[in-house]
C-alpha cells in the first residue's frame, strides 16, 4: 500500500469508487501545501517516490483516480507552481541521490531531489562551486531546472540551464528520454524552463565552477538614489562575477531609490593562502547564532513588531545609514555567507504573519529599466503598499523557449499580504505589469503569484505559446500535468 511517506506497492491504494466512476485517493496522503511565500495555498494528495518505479506507478495512480498531477521539488517556489488544488502532487523530496562525480573535470550527475546545498557540501573540497545559485540553498535541482532559476551572476553565467550537459526525462505519457545539450538542442531549451507542463527530470547532468578559494572578494557600495545605481552597475559590471543591490523602496526625494550593492569576485589560483581549509565545507557554514548568543531559530519573533510600513521604513533606513557610515567596504566572505542571504535567518517568512508576502519580480530590457523601475516605486508609494524589501540586477538573454530573461535588469519586490490589503495588493500588480509590458519586460514564473493569462501571453508572445502547446500536445496529451499556477495563466486547456 501506499504509506505516509512514499510508495512501496500499490495494493490496498484504491479504496472506494465516486459517482463517474473513478476510484479515490486515500484520504491520509491529503495534505496542506503553501506556497513558499504562505499567501497562496490549497491541499492535495501528496506522494513522495523515491525511485523512477515509483514516480510511474504515482502517474498511474492518479490516471487511475481521475486526478491531474502537479510536480513540486522543495516547495520553495513563492506563489502557487508547486500547489495543486485536490490533484496528486509529486514530491521529489526522496529521490535525492548524487550518482556520479567527475573531480577532474567537475561533472555532476544527481536525481532531481538533490538540493544546492547537497551539491555544494558534496563538491567544494574537490575546489568546486555550483555555476549558478538563488538566494537559498534548500531548492532542488529538479526545480531550478523547470524554473530554470538565476542569481546574482546571471549578467556573466547566464541561467542554471546554461550549464546542464544532459538530463533524463519522463514525459507525462509515460516515455523516457535523454535529451543532451549538443544533439537534442531544441527539446533541451524548450524543456527546461517549462514549469512542470511537460513531465520530470529523473536525472540531471551539469558543470560546477572551478574555484581556488572558498571566499571572495567583496566589495560594498553606496548609491545615493536611482541614477546612480544604474550609473554604478555601468561602471562595475566589467570586473564583477557577481553584482547585487538593494533598494530602499521608502525613500522619496532626493534619496529615491538609495541602494546598497555588494560586488563580489572569486579568487585567482594562489591569492588564497589557506585554500585547504576555506574550502571545507565547515568554512561555509552559515552561523546558527547572532554574536554567539542568540539561537536564530527564533529571530523572526523579534522581527514580527518591524514587520509593518513604519517598522520596514526604519529598517530601510537603518540599513542604509549604516552601511553608509561603516568603514567596512572591502571584506573576503565565504561562498555560502555572499549566496545564501534568504537562509541567514531561518523562517525568516513567518515575521510576515500569517498572511505570508508575494514578491513581484520583473525584468526589463536595459534602455528603459531606470524609467520603469523609478514608476513602479512611484506607484506603490502612492498607492500605500510599499514593498519591504527590493532587489535589483542585471541580466542577459539565453535561448531558452519559455525564458523571462532580458538584456536588463530586474526588480524584485517583496509586499506583506493581508485580509485588509490582499485585494487591493492584486489590483496594484497589475498596474504593476502594465508599465512592465509596456516596455518589453517579463516575468518570473518561480516568483508569481499575480499574473494574469493576458500578460502571460503578451510578454511571451503568441508564437512562443504556440510552440509550448505544440510540446504540451507532444509530451502531455491527457493533459495531466498541471498546477493552480498552470490553471491561472492558461485556463483553458486544449
Amino acid at each position: 500500500m501506499i504509506g505516509p511517506i512514499g510508495l512501496t506497492g500499490r495494493i490496498g491504494l484504491i479504496r472506494t469508487t465516486n459517482i463517474v466512476g473513478h476510484s479515490t485517493l486515500p484520504v491520509d496522503h491529503l495534505e496542506p501545501l503553501k506556497g513558499w511565500g504562505g499567501a497562496v495555498a490549497s491541499a492535495a494528495y501528496v506522494f513522495r517516490p523515491s525511485t523512477v518505479e515509483q514516480l510511474r506507478e504515482a502517474f498511474q495512480v492518479a490516471r487511475e483516480t481521475g486526478r491531474t498531477i502537479t510536480l513540486r521539488g522543495a516547495g520553495r517556489s513563492y506563489g502557487d507552481a508547486a500547489l495543486g488544488r485536490e490533484n496528486v502532487a509529486i514530491d521529489f523530496t526522496r529521490m535525492n541521490r548524487i550518482l556520479e562525480w567527475d573531480p577532474t573535470n567537475g561533472i555532476i550527475t544527481c536525481e532531481p531531489g538533490v538540493t544546492i546545498a547537497q551539491l555544494w557540501r558534496y563538491v567544494i573540497e574537490d575546489g568546486y562551486w555550483p555555476p549558478v545559485v538563488p538566494g537559498t540553498m534548500f531548492v532542488t535541482l529538479g526545480g531550478a531546472l523547470g524554473m530554470n532559476l538565476h542569481g546574482k551572476n546571471n549578467f556573466k553565467a547566464g541561467p542554471i540551464g546554461d550549464h546542464v550537459l544532459s538530463f533524463d526525462f519522463l514525459s507525462a505519457a509515460g516515455d523516457e528520454h535523454h535529451i543532451n545539450r549538443e544533439t537534442e538542442a531544441d527539446l533541451f531549451y524548450s524543456i527546461i524552463g517549462s514549469f512542470g507542463m511537460f513531465g520530470c527530470f529523473t536525472r540531471i547532468t551539469l558543470k560546477m565552477k572551478r574555484v581556488y578559494s572558498g571566499d571572495l572578494d567583496v566589495k560594498v557600495f553606496e548609491c545615493a538614489n536611482l541614477s546612480e545605481l544604474f550609473k554604478l552597475y555601468d561602471k562595475q559590471l566589467p570586473e564583477s562575477d557577481y553584482l547585487v543591490g538593494w533598494i530602499d523602496a521608502f525613500a522619496s526625494g532626493a534619496g529615491f531609490g538609495r541602494s546598497i550593492v555588494h560586488q563580489a569576485n572569486y579568487l585567482a589560483a594562489g591569492v588564497d593562502p589557506t585554500p585547504t581549509q576555506s574550502l571545507r565545507a565547515e568554512h561555509q557554514d552559515l552561523p546558527d547564532t547572532i554574536l554567539g548568543l542568540m539561537p536564530k531559530s527564533i529571530m523572526w519573533i523579534f522581527l514580527r513588531p518591524f514587520t509593518n510600513a513604519l517598522g520596514m521604513k526604519f529598517v530601510n533606513w537603518a540599513k542604509f545609514v549604516s552601511s553608509r557610515i561603516s568603514p567596512k567596504k572591502q571584506l573576503r566572505q565565504a561562498h555560502a555567507a555572499f549566496a545564501f542571504l534568504l537562509d541567514y535567518v531561518p523562517n525568516w517568512k513567518k515575521s510576515y504573519g500569517h498572511g505570508g508576502l508575494i514578491q513581484f519580480q520583473s525584468f526589463v530590457p536595459k534602455e528603459s529599466a531606470e524609467q520603469v523601475f523609478h514608476k513602479q516605486i512611484e506607484r506603490c508609494q502612492a498607492e500605500k503598499l510599499v514593498p519591504y524589501l527590493a532587489v535589483f540586477k542585471r541580466h542577459r538573454l539565453d535561448g531558452f523557449l519559455m525564458t523571462h530573461a532580458v538584456d536588463g535588469y530586474s526588480l524584485a519586490l517583496d509586499f506583506k499580504v493581508t485580509r485588509k490589503n490582499r485585494e487591493k495588493l492584486w489590483k496594484l500588480t497589475e498596474k504593476l505589469n502594465a508599465i512592465v509590458l509596456a516596455a518589453g519586460g517579463r516575468f518570473y514564473m518561480a516568483k508569481d503569484a499575480t499574473l494574469t493569462p493576458e500578460a502571460f501571453r503578451q510578454y511571451l508572445g503568441d508564437e512562443t505559446l504556440a510552440r509550448f502547446r505544440e510540446l504540451k500536445k507532444r509530451f502531455d496529451p491527457e493533459g495531466i500535468l498541471e498546477s493552480e499556477l498552470s490553471r491561472r495563466l492558461l485556463p483553458a486547456r486544449d
